[in-house]
């Protein structure tokens, strides 16, 4: 019979997009693969890998005490059904829940704290509560991995995990031979500044278009371009509707979702996100400055370990419009050529310290 191993996350294109390598090897060395999550546009992909998924129907952002109940009791019945030889959680409530579940049921645990979103931002009942739920819940996972030092020491500072079982992974890494630097085909005379990740204003899709406003009087040749997917289930959202009115009064435009983000990147002269949520360690910056893309972000949390100052990009502070001007003027004060190095330079420190290998070959040192 088959090793089974179960990959638990609040949606299915969490657990394919950024472990789908990951899943590969693990079943190249024997292990069948099933996937927990909401069911979503990447299950189809789980199956032509040849696995299998379980459509969860979380309440992901939900603070009801009956719903998150309900997963719990999901979770038990469906680990006592599978009998996995490992459980990998990734993102809050699968941590949590899924962790406490698999105690009962007597399956190891390996969690990744993937980013803590805004939930230690301010101090309530919410807050208390899960911090409760983190204590308890991460006495039992054979390991704990943490995608920035800022994480582990919120952790570390509340007591709420036991050093031992901590260690630090660089994101979920990146496949630096996929994600090569290419010359564009685009033989236009604009500066595109591309944003990817999810349309929200917590990742500073809103900032962008303010600095567009005040920007595109100033220099008619730069384009700032949005991809991603568009949420309408998030507090403060943005609706497509907005976004075709942000079209008509800068050089803002929305091209919507792709397959393969390296056709966008390779296009870009340089990558803007100013992202005030806290992040684990944004997959999509990993992946442009792999590109050669100089990156324009925020002085935030996992938004700096991948950006180092005037080396490989500029960082803006968080929330702050007037920065984010700033740092975009910075760098269209720069010459062809050192773009080109500031780019150059994001490429080696992606090899030097993101490579994918790495957070593959720590997740197989602790299966054993």
């Amino acid at each position: 019979m088959k090793k089974k191993i179960i990959l638990n996350a609040n949606t299915l294109f969490a657990v394919y997009n950024f472990r789908c390598n990951l899943m590969k090897e693990l079943t190249t060395r024997g292990y069948e693969i099933v996937c927990l999550g909401n069911k979503d546009s990447l299950a189809e992909q789980i199956i032509e890998e040849g696995w299998r998924y379980i459509d969860v129907g979380m309440d992901r952002r939900g603070t009801s005490i009956l719903n998150d109940l309900k997963l719990f009791l999901f979770y038990l019945k469906t680990f006592k059904k599978e009998r996995p030889e490992y459980i990998l959680n990734f993102t809050i409530k699968p941590n949590i829940y899924g962790t406490l579940a698999a105690k009962l049921v007597g399956i190891p645990v390996i969690n990744n704290v993937t980013g803590l979103g805004d939930i230690f931002d301010t101090e309530n009942l919410t807050s208390k509560v899960v911090k409760i739920l983190y204590k308890i819940s991460f006495r039992f996972p054979k390991k704990v991995f943490f995608q920035n030092d800022d994480d582990l020491n919120i952790f570390l500072n509340n007591r709420l995990i036991d050093k031992k079982v901590c260690d630090r992974l660089p994101g979920s890494g990146v496949e630096v031979n996929r994600f090569i630097p290419l010359e564009k085909d685009r033989k236009d005379n604009k500066k595109v500044f591309l944003f990817l990740g999810r349309i929200s204003n917590k990742k500073g899709v809103r900032i962008i278009n303010e600095v567009s406003k005040i920007l595109t009087p100033k220099y008619p040749n730069i384009e700032f371009q949005l991809l991603g997917k568009v949420y309408t289930d998030e507090e403060g959202h943005i609706s497509k509707e907005e976004l075709l009115k942000w079209e008509e009064e800068s050089n803002i435009r929305y091209i919507g979702t792709s397959k393969d983000v390296r056709r966008e990147i390779k296009e870009a002269d340089c990558i803007i996100f100013p992202s005030f949520y806290r992040e684990g360690v944004p997959r999509s910056l990993i992946e442009s400055a792999s590109m050669g893309k100089p990156i324009l972000t925020t002085d935030n949390v996992g938004c700096r370990d991948i950006v180092e100052d005037g080396y490989n990009g500029y960082l803006a502070k968080p929330n702050d419009i007037d920065s984010m001007v700033e740092v975009v003027e910075k760098f269209l004060s720069l010459d062809e050529n050192k773009q080109r190095e500031m780019g150059n330079n994001g490429r080696k420190k992606v090899l030097k310290e993101f490579d994918e290998k790495i957070v593959i070959n720590k997740y197989l040192e602790n299966l054993r």
